[in-house]
């Protein structure tokens, strides 16, 4: 029994690993992402006795997640007594990933759009390249960026424009709004995005 649940363990974390990372990541952000995927699937090693490993997994483990990042938000706001907007902007996030109520986790599994966006990001120039993930995987503001990398705000603005382009030139306009989507930047983005089309 230990043997066969160790080898379907392993095949669990192998196949969801990553897009349950990509989901909390959703969630709680970066920094705390692994290690509530990580607690998960500890619980599951501490469960092997007990645990009916069945087609339900996928769901269970979603919803394993999901529940352990709600505790982490939670700690998060006892910590640090945040104020009622960031409550806010918690609660929809929370709403909108909730795996019951929508289709998220059907776009978590498409990884197929997100490696064609990491290979398109990966092809952009240098400075383009640089710019975007500062702007689109750090959260930093096109003044923060033109800071860090010595450049005026004037250039940054040129290397998002450009990178946009050639990313909406390789993906599609579709495909870029969903990809962007997937990195939580739509919002933001459309106007920067519609002025390509």
């Amino acid at each position: 029994m230990e043997e066969n649940f160790d080898l379907t363990y392993k095949t669990l974390f192998r196949r969801y690993y990553a897009n349950l990372l990509f989901y909390a990541t959703r969630i709680v952000g970066e920094d705390e992402a692994e290690d509530v995927v990580q607690d998960v699937f500890v619980e599951l090693w501490r469960r092997k006795e007990t645990m009916k490993i069945g087609e339900q997994i996928q769901a269970f483990l979603y919803r394993a997640v999901y529940t352990r990042a709600l505790n982490v938000l939670k700690h998060r706001d006892i910590v640090n007594s945040y104020e009622a907007v960031t409550l806010e902007i918690h609660k929809k996030r929370i709403e909108f990933y909730q795996p019951d109520s929508n289709d998220v986790v059907k776009r978590i599994e498409d990884s197929e759009l997100r490696r064609k966006l990491s290979e398109a990001i990966n092809e952009l120039p240098d400075k383009c390249k640089m710019v975007f993930k500062l702007s689109y995987l750090h959260d930093m503001k096109n003044k923060e960026i033109a800071e860090a990398m010595g450049i005026s705000l004037r250039t940054v603005e040129a290397h998002m424009y450009k990178a946009l382009k050639l990313l909406r030139d390789r993906l599609g306009y579709l495909n870029l709004l969903a990809a962007l989507f997937f990195l939580g930047k739509v919002s933001v983005l459309v106007n920067s995005v519609v002025l390509l089309v």
